[in-house]
């Protein structure tokens, strides 16, 4: 096992290697200068060349790079060019927002996704096979920036149950007041996961009780509910768990317009502010940071398999 891990971080490196190279060729060839933004259009030549050369923009592209990724693995990140602060700092600071935002939204996924494929998949044909399979094609089809604004509307504007922006009231910090502010933008973010989740474990189910020794476990007597969720259920979790890996990352991404739409203070409206400031520092850590986090959960999801099936080698 250790061996195994250890040889998956090394496999590890030349991914992330090859994100940060793509990262900084797209922020860096895409149109704008940054010494433009700041110093506004009314800029003389002269100042915008001397803000170039102290942010260092005036470097061949190569040298611009090694000069950051050197500065990353020494744990400097640079410093944001608009808000004037070390972009590591900044950035692990607003990822806490981020990663309860995350974590809520896949639990919601994981639980409400796997009990709708398990009932699915055991009541197949039935209502609530057709139901649930109608509901998770919906959630899947859905854009998430437009289920947000309904949920808005629907529950925050005409209902008034929850409030629709922001994460905490003005003066509170209990959890009990963070999860109001949480479950409109957990539900929007988690919609879309659900959905696959759902579909992928109704189908795994379906092979996995067709099997032979289902068909014996009930032969012995045991009952539905045990056959069900310590034999079947186990097995028909592999391919769930690849699932849920990548959505891990789909859910990251997805961040990015929720937080916008309700206003949650993440690392998703902070990397739209640097993109629009063309604030290279800040947006290059905030995505090396959140491929790095992926690249992780997806080591880990690959750990897990040997935990749910024995049968898996190293």
């Amino acid at each position: 096992m250790l061996k195994y891990v250890i040889k998956r971080l090394l496999a590890l490196i030349p991914v992330l290697f090859g994100v940060t190279i793509l990262v900084f060729l797209i922020m860096h060839l895409s149109p704008g200068d940054p010494a433009q933004i700041i110093l506004g259009p009314k800029a003389t030549e002269e100042s915008l060349n001397a803000l170039r050369h102290q942010l260092g923009l005036d470097l061949p592209l190569y040298e611009q790079y090694f000069r950051w990724i050197g500065n990353v693995f020494q744990g400097d990140w640079g410093r944001s060019i608009q808000l004037k602060r070390a972009v590591l700092p900044l950035v692990l600071d607003r990822f806490k927002a981020t990663a309860i935002l995350t974590f809520f939204a896949a639990s919601i996924a994981i639980f409400c996704g796997t009990f709708a494929g398990i009932i699915s998949s055991t009541k197949q044909y039935s209502f609530w096979d057709r139901f649930l399979m109608l509901l998770a094609l919906i959630g899947f089809c859905l854009p998430v920036f437009w289920l947000g604004l309904m949920l808005q509307i629907i529950f925050g504007l005409n209902l008034g149950w929850l409030p629709v922006s922001g994460m905490h009231t003005p003066g509170e910090t209990g959890f009990l007041d963070m999860l109001k502010y949480l479950l409109l933008p957990g539900v929007t973010l988690a919609a879309s996961s659900m959905a696959e989740i759902a579909r992928m474990t109704r189908s795994s189910m379906l092979e996995v009780i067709r099997q032979d020794y289902i068909k014996t476990a009930r032969a012995k007597g045991l009952g539905e509910r045990v056959v069900v969720y310590k034999h079947a259920l186990r097995n028909a979790m592999i391919p769930v768990v690849t699932i849920v890996g990548l959505q891990i990352g789909y859910l990251l991404a997805g961040a990015v317009l929720v937080e916008i739409v309700f206003s949650w203070p993440g690392i998703g409206s902070l990397m739209v502010n640097g993109i629009l400031a063309r604030d290279f520092p800040l947006v290059q850590g905030i995505i090396l940071f959140v491929a790095t986090t992926y690249v992780f959960v997806n080591l880990i999801v690959d750990i897990v398999y040997a935990f749910l099936d024995p049968r898996i080698t190293y």
